[in-house]
């Protein structure tokens, strides 16, 4: 089976055509190979595979017909990715957060709509304390 086929079936890409520009990328190796879209893997191979900054590792145990369900999977796979691969990722997360925190930046059309009624209310109020 070609090896952006695989990975489609394996559910490590939303769509073949994804997988294939990651396969022309250079972003996957089969036996410590890089690879291109039109290889061969077969059961026993090595795939190593960069995705979201995680390098994921993995040996083929059995090739899928077609694409499989999330939770067949693990039957045609063996997953050899680190543990530190993933601690690196959400590590990787919590630092984005500190730069730009949630609410802040430009206001959306609802925070600009009660930002413009606060304002109203409050020259309405200013108007009918100076008739008085």
């Amino acid at each position: 089976m070609r090896i952006d086929k695989l990975l489609w079936c394996l559910r490590y890409y939303k769509t073949r055509s994804i997988a294939t520009e990651a396969v022309k990328k250079g972003h996957i190796t089969v036996n410590g190979q890089v690879a291109k879209a039109s290889r061969e893997v077969f059961p026993t191979d090595k795939i190593t595979l960069r995705k979201d900054q995680i390098n994921y590792k993995l040996t083929i145990l059995d090739m899928p017909q077609n694409r499989l369900g999330a939770k067949l999977v693990d039957m045609y796979r063996k997953d050899e990715t680190p543990k530190e691969a993933f601690e690196h990722l959400e590590l990787l997360k919590l630092s984005k957060e500190h730069y730009r925190a949630n609410g802040t930046g430009r206001p959306t059309k609802k925070d600009r709509r009660e930002i413009d009624d606060y304002l109203w209310e409050s020259d309405e109020t200013e108007d009918i304390n100076k008739t008085e």
